[in-house]
Parts: structure tokens; C-alpha cells; sequence
């Protein structure tokens, strides 16, 4: 069911953890299926570079976090938010169909973090404005 791809990054996944003060937090879910993801990065001048996940789930959820903190170490962020469902599902050597929606959740985790960071920067650079 699984490719080597995804069952390697099951079987050791990378990136486990928590950035305990993270720029961007974000967190998502499937009712559905249980699966339940947070992500947390650490930004420097527009660059990810640190990302950390806690994941619960099925094996493809957390190879597919696994797959994702890789993916967006190292990028800007307009790169990573420019990342879609399917290229999580690709650099994973494809995904079983009823498993896609792992792919949805990850970039989804990942994109409520930046857009956290975002608002934490906004609101930082409001409140730097007004003293």
C-alpha cells in the first residue's frame, strides 16, 4: 500500500517536535479520520529555517509532516505558500487515494503557521510604530 518513500519517513520521521518559541504556530485536522497536525517554524529574514511538527495519526499523516518539514526548511516564505497538496503527494512518490487528504493537512499545518507569523510581525510592527 505504502511506498518506501513514505514508509521511510514513517519509520523515521524527521523534524519531530516542538519549537517552544516559534514565530508561527498552526494546527489542523480531520474529523473524519483523527488525524491531527501542528506545525511550528522559526523565521529569519522572510526564510524558514527551522520546522518542527507534532503529529497524531496514521502512518501516511506522519510521513506526509515528516515529508513537509523537509520540504520548507531552507525556503522563502512566498515559496512555501505557493506549495500545493500535490507536490506534498509527489515529492512522497504518490500517496494512496484514500490517504490524499494527509497531503491536504500538511501544507494546510504548515500555511496557518505562516499566516500566524505574519499576524505576530504585523501586530509587532504596529505596536514598534506607536511608541
Amino acid at each position: 500500500m505504502y511506498n518506501e518513500i513514505i514508509l521511510d519517513h514513517f519509520r523515521k520521521p524527521r523534524n519531530v517536535g516542538v519549537i517552544e518559541d516559534a514565530d508561527g504556530v498552526g494546527e489542523v485536522g480531520n474529523a473524519v479520520c483523527g488525524d491531527m497536525m501542528t506545525f511550528y517554524l522559526k523565521v529569519k529574514d522572510d526564510c524558514i529555517v527551522d520546522a518542527r511538527y507534532q503529529t497524531f495519526g496514521c502512518g501516511a499523516a506522519i510521513a506526509v509532516s515528516s515529508m513537509v518539514s523537509e520540504m520548507i526548511k531552507g525556503k522563502k516564505i512566498q515559496e512555501v505558500m505557493e506549495m500545493t497538496h500535490k507536490d506534498v503527494s509527489n515529492m512522497l512518490g504518490g500517496l494512496p487515494p484514500q490517504k490524499e487528504h494527509c497531503s491536504n493537512l500538511g501544507i494546510d499545518a504548515v500555511k496557518k503557521a505562516i499566516e500566524d507569523y505574519r499576524a505576530k510581525k504585523a501586530c509587532n510592527n504596529t505596536s514598534a510604530v506607536q511608541k
